[in-house]
């Protein structure tokens, strides 16, 4: 149950952008002439006054940016705002509106899935769970992700049916102030400041934990974006997303090949080749590569070194002779989102363009 698209990176690749970034490679740097910021005093500054734990946020950010040795800057700070705003409207546990239908109509959608039929799972479901209400009751007045994670724990881990319907495998994706992927967050939990008590999905649903794993999904990567509206991009559909965009572009113009702008190089967890892979694939005598050597370079597209390739290189060297002009390094990417929760048509380029507008607010640009 999830805002937006998310990738799940091969730990391979995980591991790789991980060791660059200890390796010095800061990410999103002071500029030239950027001075550095107080982060606590820039957060009272900037949040609302109305957020009645704004004292809390200043403490957690400035945390966050001093154990994750991101730039103090003020853009960075509001970057990290603009994604709290847009997604929680700065709360550390927002409420989701008919989250208990969503979650019911999830419950059925797995049982339908597996051919076990309704009314035994209902029936399963009111039975007493451990806070001494049935399920059922919980889920009926569920207002909160955090909420309705803890009832599928429960579930999960103390109802025979929970294991059936859900394995291990809570349906709860993303949480916090900043709806950052538990499965990110998981994987990424080196150098965090505090003492995790329960689970790292339990601590994402706190303020600490969704900000200082959502701050590092959005800043604690290098990346060669000209603006922070490619870094919101990437938020919401993987690191390097639009950076990838661009190449699948450039890709496009070289073959004559029409492909969808998604930052998808490779069809990650299949040894088949995706359509992008294809399409690269067709200009392998020109660049002078083998497929398998294709394959190889196209999967550094999840870190900073794809840019170093032969690959990159040739293919926009290739692409630009051809259409006559110089190609963009970053585009949106065109991501549908998809989600239980979202109701209209909205994209990953309409997220971009709705946090950049609220960074430029942050800083007083507009």
């Amino acid at each position: 149950m999830t805002y937006a698209i998310s990738r799940v990176l091969p730990l391979s690749l995980l591991a790789a952008l991980v060791l660059a970034g200890c390796a010095g490679k800061e990410a999103a740097p002071l500029k030239k002439g950027e001075k550095p910021v107080d982060v606590a005093t820039v957060v009272r500054q900037k949040m609302p006054a109305s957020v009645k734990d704004r004292d809390d946020w200043a403490i957690v950010l400035a945390k966050t940016f001093e154990s994750q040795k991101i730039a103090p800057t003020e853009e960075n700070v509001c970057s990290v705002l603009a994604v709290a705003q847009q997604e929680s409207m700065y709360q550390s546990d927002p409420a989701v509106p008919g989250l208990n239908k969503i979650a019911w109509k999830e419950i059925d959608r797995r049982a339908e899935k597996l051919h076990i039929p309704l009314f035994m799972v209902h029936t399963a479901l009111k039975i007493p769970s451990p806070n001494g209400k049935s399920y059922s009751e919980r889920l009926d007045t569920v207002k909160t992700e955090r909420q309705l994670s803890a009832i599928f724990d429960d579930f999960i881990n103390m109802v025979p049916m929970g294991q059936t319907l859900f394995g291990s495998l809570n349906p709860v994706h993303t949480g916090g102030p900043m709806q950052v992927s538990i499965d990110f967050a998981e994987k990424h939990t080196r150098g965090y400041p505090w003492e995790i008590e329960g689970t790292v999905r339990q601590e994402v649903f706190s303020l600490r934990g969704g900000l200082w794993f959502g701050t590092y999904h959005l800043l604690n990567y290098p990346a060669s974006y000209s603006a922070p509206l490619y870094r919101f991009a990437d938020f919401n559909a993987g690191w390097y997303a639009s950076r990838n965009a661009a190449f699948q572009n450039a890709v496009s113009k070289a073959t004559g090949e029409k492909l969808a702008l998604d930052g998808d190089l490779i069809a990650y967890g299949s040894d088949e080749a995706g359509s992008t892979e294809r399409a690269v694939r067709k200009l392998a005598i020109k660049l002078d590569m083998s497929n398998g050597e294709i394959r190889r370079q196209l999967e550094k597209g999840d870190s900073q070194a794809f840019e170093e390739t032969n690959l990159y290189q040739q293919v926009y060297r290739l692409a630009e002779q051809k259409s006559g002009k110089k190609l963009p390094r970053e585009v949106l990417p065109g991501i549908q989102l998809e989600s239980p929760k979202i109701t209209r048509s909205l994209t990953t380029a309409w997220f971009a363009k709705r946090v950049d507008d609220r960074r430029a607010r942050c800083m007083g640009l507009n």
